[in-house]
């Protein structure tokens, strides 16, 4: 059997952890973060249904990276983006799921955007 690094073991308990605890429903469904080294992706998630709802990334067609530079800057730009999708679907506020990473760097340039687009949480 193959051996796992122990970061990623760690974070897997930590999601394990939060999840038990955090549950997303029709009326406030659950915005889930997971980073890469070089993405960053974001889902709007109804656990209830088990459907997600709205979804955003830095690999998605409608993303644009203009002049921004550096990984912050495009995860505040994909929070954003996420709230404009979020809002023609008719959400307003969720529950934010960072993912078993730190509230730290992109994670919190993604949320800080997506507030900024009319998010609450």
């Amino acid at each position: 059997m193959a051996r796992k690094n122990p970061n990623t073991v760690a974070r897997e308990k930590r999601v394990r952890r939060i999840r038990k605890k955090i549950t997303g429903t029709s009326e406030r469904p659950r915005l889930r973060v997971f980073k890469s080294n070089k993405h960053i992706y974001a889902q709007i998630i109804d656990d209830s249904a088990g459907k997600t709802l709205v979804s955003m990334s830095t690999i998605d067609k409608e993303f644009e990276p203009g002049e921004e530079k550096g990984k912050a800057s495009l995860a505040k730009k994909v929070g954003e983006l996420l709230a404009t999708r979020a809002k023609a679907a008719g959400i307003t506020k969720v529950i934010f799921d960072r993912g078993g990473c730190l509230y730290h760097g992109r994670v919190k340039s993604l949320s800080e955007g997506a507030r900024e687009g009319g998010l609450e949480f």
